[in-house]
């Protein structure tokens, strides 16, 4: 009887359940298998032999219909590749799996594909390429309310695409997405955006003034007022006012701004009167001080946040030009030349400069070459500003025997074309004619020379044209 019982399997495993065993089992603890029903396994017969060769052909492989790779044509063609889906294959239960050609075009695939829609490189395998086209936006609706028109996903939105922004707003010409705030700068990327004083152009027929932030500075701190109007007999008056802002100085571009308007107004209002024009550019000089003056009055909560602020300040020079006359005020180192059309005329500068270098030439203790190579040349003594020593306007009356233009400029130029002859030089032989191309031309001698200043010119001809006649 024991010889009839079943004997103690020596398998590890479970052959059903794949559940560990123990030594003497004759049932899977685990499934409850007959252990004494596995048949023994069957010798071995390796196909490949530990030397390579084959030691026997089987019988199921060669009845295999397999498709046969043709020698290819040449070496240096490889040959055809055959792919999984050209082999018919079943299912587990014997069934034929269905040919990818053969699938309905609906059909979706386990792995999460539709049929004949291979995964591109680098996706999952379960991303949908069905998905039914998504709304465009996704606007919030008012508390109480249901959104009104389509619906976006942001997680499915097209973040490259561009951002119109709303009416009115500017876009970054740095990054050309982020909004720019009402200080100028990209809430985006952070980069400061082009001011409107960065290039200024204008051109009233019988003057015009260009004025350039330059290569090296970060904003313009010059400025400029050009117009015309008429003398008591009808004759036209021209008026150019250029002023420089004094960078160590705080606001300087406020103070330039502020003194090149009030100059202007007040000689557009005494010239019609019948003031004597180099009068009228005295005062003119004086009510420009009067304004910079005033940006001085800071209020208290603005002291407080700038404890080491100082006083607004910059220089000015202007010219104003009759039929008959030309009249040049300044203070500071803002400059004025006269060119004549006939080159073969000399050319001279006007106005003297509120500087180190000029009072070191004035008291003859230097040469102007040795002047303006030291270091200090440019250190002014006297500007419009609340902490002037002393104000004093300088003008002077020319009544020139030839027609020319008037150059009234900032050291941002004349930095680059110093002396009369070197000025006369880069101002072209049309000046009288183009007054703007002019000054377009010598802001443009400035930046190439390195632009290392703000640049600010008016080209003025004389004498004054008859069209010139008329407020502007």
């Amino acid at each position: 009887m024991m010889s009839q019982m079943p004997q103690p399997t020596a398998l590890s495993r479970c052959p059903s359940c794949e559940e560990p065993l123990e030594a003497g089992d004759r049932f899977c603890g685990a499934c409850g298998y007959d252990l004494s029903a596995v048949p023994e396994p069957p010798q071995d017969h390796p196909t490949i032999a530990m030397n390579g060769s084959s030691t026997r052909t089987s019988e199921a492989a060669a009845s295999l219909d397999w498709p046969l790779a043709p020698e290819p044509a040449s070496s240096d063609t490889p040959a055809p590749v055959h792919r999984a889906t050209d082999i018919r294959g079943t299912d587990s239960g014997g069934s034929e799996l269905p040919h990818p050609d053969t699938e309905s075009p609906g059909a979706q695939r386990p792995g999460g594909h539709p049929s004949g829609a291979q995964p591109a490189g680098g996706q999952p395998s379960g991303v949908r390429f069905d998905r039914p086209p998504e709304p465009d936006e996704y606007p919030l609706a008012p508390p109480g309310e249901a959104p009104a028109g389509p619906v976006v996903d942001p997680r499915t939105a097209d973040l490259g695409a561009p951002v119109t922004p709303p009416a009115g707003t500017k876009l970054c010409v740095a990054c050309r997405s982020g909004q720019v705030d009402s200080d100028g700068y990209c809430e985006n990327c952070g980069h400061a955006q082009p001011r409107e004083r960065d290039h200024m152009e204008q051109e009233l027929g019988a003057v015009a003034a260009v004025s350039d932030r330059g290569l090296r500075h970060h904003r313009n701190e010059d400025a400029f007022a050009i117009s015309s109007t008429a003398l008591p007999d009808g004759s036209p008056a021209v008026v150019a006012i250029v002023c420089d802002g004094v960078s160590s100085a705080t606001r300087p571009d406020e103070a330039s701004l502020a003194a090149s308007r009030a100059a202007a107004e007040a000689l557009l209002t005494a010239l019609p009167l019948g003031t004597h024009p180099q009068q009228a550019m005295h005062e003119a000089i004086l009510a420009a001080s009067e304004a910079v003056n005033s940006l001085a009055e800071a209020p208290p909560a603005h002291e407080e946040h700038a404890p080491h602020q100082n006083a607004p300040a910059c220089t000015l020079v202007g010219a104003v030009v009759t039929p008959a006359l030309l009249i040049v005020g300044w203070v500071g180192d803002s400059r004025a030349y006269w060119v004549p059309v006939d080159r073969s005329s000399p050319p001279a500068r006007l106005t003297e400069d509120d500087s180190w270098a000029a009072q070191m030439v004035a008291a003859g203790l230097m040469s102007e070459a040795q002047a303006y190579a030291d270091e200090r040349a440019h250190a002014i003594t006297g500007w419009l500003g609340a902490d002037a020593y002393e104000l004093e306007p300088h003008t002077a009356s020319f009544k020139p025997d030839r027609p020319g233009v008037v150059v009234v400029c900032t050291d941002g130029l004349w930095n680059y074309a110093e002396a009369a002859e070197e000025m006369a030089e880069v101002v072209p032989l049309d000046a009288a004619e183009r007054p703007l191309h002019s000054a377009q031309v010598l802001v443009g001698h400035a930046l190439d020379g390195g632009g290392h200043d703000n640049v600010t010119v008016a080209v003025v001809p004389f004498p004054a044209p008859p069209q010139g006649a008329g407020s502007a």
